[in-house]
C-alpha cells in the first residue's frame, strides 16, 4: 500500500486550510499552494489561532502546536508538490476550474503521487479522467468547518484502484476522521440529503411560508437542528449551494433538484453569506439582521 508522509493541498480557503491543520497536527507535512503569498500567509496565521483556541481549551499542547505549525510550507507555484505522496485539491466547486487545476498539476507530480479532490458534488470519475491516473484519483470530502467535523465521505471513481482507496482510508482513520464511504452519484450522501433541505426552506422563504427567522426557529427547536437551515447556507456559502443544487438538477434530471429562484437572485446579488458578510442576514449588525 501506497505510504503517505508529505501531503500537498491545493487551495487556502476556509476548507484547504482546515484540511492542512488537520494534517499537520496529526504529524504529516503539508505543502499549501493559492494563487499569491499574501492568500497562504493569511491562511497559514488562521491556522496558527485556531490552534490558539485548541490550545487555551486543553486540547492541544503548545508544543504540539509550534511543531505542527512548523510542518506546514507554502508555495505559489505547483512545483512545490513534486515530492508530495498526495495531493488534496481544495478549489472552488467549479468543475472547469478543477480540471484545469489538475492539467497543471499532474507534470508537477511524481509517478506514484495519489491525487484526491474535496469536491462536495461533481463526479470523481469524470474529474479524475482529466488526469494522468484515474486509478491513483479519489474523492475525500471533508465537512466544514474541518478541525471540528468528524466525518470525511470517501468516494472511489470507476476508475479508483483498491491500494489508493486503502491509502486513503488509512489517512483518514489517522487524521481523527471517521469515514462514510459513498458511490460516485451527484453529490454523493451528505449533500444530495442536506442540500435539497436548504433548498427547500429557501422554497419556503420564496413563497411567503415564514420570514427568514421563524424558518430557522421552526427547524432548530422543532427539528433539533444546531442551525436553521438559512443560517446553514449562509455558513456554507449560498454560491455553493446553488453550484451542488446545479450539480444534482443537471445530473439527476429531476425537476425535485430545481434551484430555488430565490437562491439564485441571492448569488446574482453578491449575497452569498458570511464569507461577505451579507447572504439571508446581514452580518454587519450584531446580532445578524434577516435581509428578508
Amino acid at each position: 500500500m501506497a505510504t503517505i508522509k508529505s501531503i500537498g493541498i491545493i487551495g487556502a480557503g476556509q476548507m484547504g486550510s482546515g484540511i492542512a491543520h488537520v494534517c499537520a497536527q496529526s504529524g504529516f507535512d503539508v505543502i499549501i499552494s493559492d494563487i499569491s503569498e499574501e492568500v497562504l500567509a493569511k491562511a497559514v496565521a488562521g491556522i496558527g489561532k485556531n490552534m490558539d483556541r485548541q490550545v487555551q481549551k486543553g486540547k492541544l499542547a503548545e508544543a504540539d502546536k509550534t511543531a505542527a505549525l512548523a510542518r506546514i510550507s507554502t508555495g505559489t507555484d505547483l512545483s512545490v508538490f513534486k515530492d508530495a505522496d498526495l495531493v488534496i485539491e481544495a478549489a472552488t466547486e467549479n468543475e472547469a476550474v478543477k480540471r484545469e487545476i489538475f492539467k497543471k498539476l499532474v507534470p508537477n507530480l511524481k509517478a506514484e503521487a495519489l491525487i484526491a479532490t474535496n469536491t462536495s458534488s461533481i463526479s470523481i470519475t469524470r474529474l479524475a479522467a482529466s488526469t494522468d491516473r484515474p486509478s491513483k484519483f479519489m474523492g475525500m470530502h471533508f465537512m466544514n468547518p474541518v478541525p471540528v467535523m468528524q466525518l470525511v465521505e470517501l468516494i472511489r471513481g470507476i476508475a479508483t484502484d483498491e491500494e489508493t482507496f486503502a491509502a486513503i482510508a488509512e489517512l483518514t482513520a489517522k487524521i481523527g476522521k471517521t469515514a462514510a464511504v459513498a458511490e460516485d452519484f451527484p453529490a454523493f450522501i451528505v449533500n444530495r440529503i442536506l442540500l435539497p433541505m436548504i433548498n427547500e426552506a429557501v422554497y419556503t422563504l420564496y413563497e411567503g411560508v415564514g420570514n427568514v427567522q421563524s424558518i430557522d426557529t421552526a427547524l432548530k427547536l422543532g427539528a433539533n437542528h444546531p442551525m436553521g437551515p438559512l443560517e446553514l447556507a449562509d455558513f456554507i456559502g449560498l454560491d455553493t449551494c446553488l453550484a451542488v443544487m446545479q450539480v444534482l438538477y443537471e445530473g439527476l434530471a429531476d425537476s425535485k433538484y430545481r434551484p430555488c429562484p430565490l437562491l439564485v437572485k441571492y448569488v446574482e446579488a453578491g449575497w452569498v453569506g458570511r464569507k461577505v458578510g451579507r447572504g439571508f442576514y446581514d452580518y454587519s449588525k450584531t446580532p445578524p439582521v434577516p435581509t428578508r
